[in-house]
């Protein structure tokens, strides 16, 4: 556990840096359109963004990342200095009111209208610590009120360990001093990728059109999230980093920690979103491998049939191809994924093979 990615130190392979300053961080809550842009790219240009993950710092960890990551053995020095200086300000953060995510931003793109979409692609991802979070709190969770079975927040420190197979977390099997271990694959990912909204500044747990706290695992590098631009200049904004997430995000976090993410950006015209994707009314992500429609409401059965009809529109946009066709198709070879159940607002996304369709 030696790894520690300073603000404006190691490798910055944007075409811009936004590092995380306290002063500068959105806790809890997301840009809207009063809220200047922090820096100003044109379309096509790449930012390294430095983010900071919430846990460690929160009010029922002790908002104070030095002295709870030090009960798990990480010293001080590995500690990230922002986390240290956003729990140790002013900061306004009322956790009966606010989100608990750090938020980094917002970006402005030149040209980016409503109507538009704003294409965020993820370039790079790097850790910049060895070690995160996983946390289970009081009436949250898929299993709320049958878990956490005591009194209290439970936060299992998850070290990373690196082997010949490449880089996981680490779990014991209990709290015996004895107990075996289970290990899982890192796959890191922004839990948290939108644009501003007008209006309020708005809580930063249920996504929405927006985008926001999406939780799409499928988002790591190489991947696109499309969002429809809300206002002028698009107002872009990350955080909520994971080193791993399983669809669902069941206990509530997944393996939260920070990360420094290199992002381009891209704005796609009204008219050439039209006809790429129909009329996309929230987010849409895109791999090498899938197009990914979203469907997004507080009743899961809602969110999937909103995810059907998003695919629905997709394929008949893109591919011309008959609606009862689509859904037949949607039927036989798509998997639709539960994104998560633990942001108030449910999300569904669908993987919609592009070979298929070659």
């Amino acid at each position: 556990m030696s790894r520690i990615l300073l603000r404006d130190a190691g490798d910055i392979p944007g075409d811009h840096y936004l590092p995380a300053r306290a002063e500068e961080l959105f806790w809890g809550r997301l840009p809207s359109d009063a809220d200047a842009p922090l820096l100003t790219v044109r379309p096509g240009e790449s930012v390294t963004i430095d983010t900071v993950s919430h846990e460690g710092l929160l009010e029922d960890q002790g908002r104070d990342p030095r002295a709870f990551f030090g009960r798990h053995g990480v010293p001080a020095e590995l500690v990230l200095p922002e986390a240290s200086e956003l729990a140790a300000s002013t900061h306004p953060h009322d956790p009966g009111v606010d989100g608990p995510h750090v938020v980094t931003g917002p970006i402005a793109v030149t040209g980016a209208r409503p109507g538009d979409l704003l294409a965020l692609t993820v370039e790079r991802l790097d850790r910049r610590v060895d070690y995160g979070v996983i946390s289970n709190r009081h009436g949250r969770g898929s299993l709320a009120g049958e878990l956490p079975e005591q009194p209290g927040t439970v936060s299992v420190f998850t070290p990373v360990v690196e082997d010949a197979s490449g880089a996981h977390g680490e779990l014991p099997l209990s709290g015996a001093a004895d107990a075996g271990r289970v290990r899982f694959p890192l796959a890191p990912f922004l839990g948290i990728m939108g644009v501003a909204t007008p209006g309020e500044r708005l809580h930063s747990v249920p996504p929405g059109p927006h985008g926001g706290n999406l939780d799409i695992a499928l988002l790591v590098e190489g991947a696109t999230l499309y969002l429809p631009v809300q206002v002028p200049g698009g107002l872009a904004h990350v955080g909520d980093p994971h080193f791993a997430q399983g669809d669902g995000e069941v206990c509530l976090t997944a393996l939260e920690a920070s990360l420094r993410a290199t992002l381009r950006f891209d704005v796609v015209p009204a008219g050439d979103a039209a006809a790429r994707f129909g009329e996309l009314l929230g987010p849409l992500a895109e791999t090498a491998e899938y197009l990914v429609p979203t469907g997004l409401d507080p009743d899961l059965d809602v969110a999937t049939q909103n995810c059907v009809r998003a695919a629905l529109g997709l394929l008949q946009a893109r591919h011309g191809m008959d609606r009862h066709l689509a859904y037949a198709y949607l039927s036989a070879a798509t998997d639709f994924n539960i994104s998560q159940v633990v942001d108030l607002v449910k999300g569904v996304h669908a993987r919609i093979r592009k070979a298929d369709f070659a």
